[in-house]
């Protein structure tokens, strides 16, 4: 039984996943970061050529400070790079793949392949040099 839920719940949330792109824009392009899961991750990693994944927990007091700048600059560079989040307590599956130790840990993806890591909450302007520098 709990099989048949995991497959409701995956094809659930790539349904919301499908749809929050078109939501929030026209082009396609989230313009608020994703809640992905072990289960979703993939795919959206994939499906844009840009993407900055946040690894965060709710227990996590620099997770928290970080979030605000994360969801900023999401709404500033929506149609150039997607953003998404991903719960570490609840994932264990990306946090092992992509060997996610301390967070806040942002994964810095292009055309599907992790090119960068940042560790630790810092202010918008080295999360900016972060992205510059990963997706130059």
């Amino acid at each position: 039984m709990a099989s048949e839920i995991d497959v409701i719940r995956q094809r659930k949330v790539a349904e919301i996943i499908k749809n929050a792109g078109s939501r929030n824009s026209p082009d396609g392009w989230p313009a608020e970061p994703v809640t992905l899961t072990d289960h979703t991750f993939d795919e959206f990693v994939g499906k844009y050529p840009k993407v900055v994944v946040d690894c965060w927990a709710p227990w996590c007091g620099p997770c928290r400070m970080l979030s605000p700048t994360i969801d900023a600059i999401a709404k500033d560079t929506k149609g150039k790079i997607a953003f998404g989040k991903v719960n570490t307590d609840d994932n264990l599956q990306v946090s092992s793949k992509f060997k996610v130790m301390s967070i806040p840990t942002l994964l810095f993806f292009k055309d599907g392949q992790l090119v960068n890591k940042m560790v630790g909450a810092a202010p918008r302007s080295v999360v900016e040099q972060f992205l510059r520098k990963s997706f130059a």
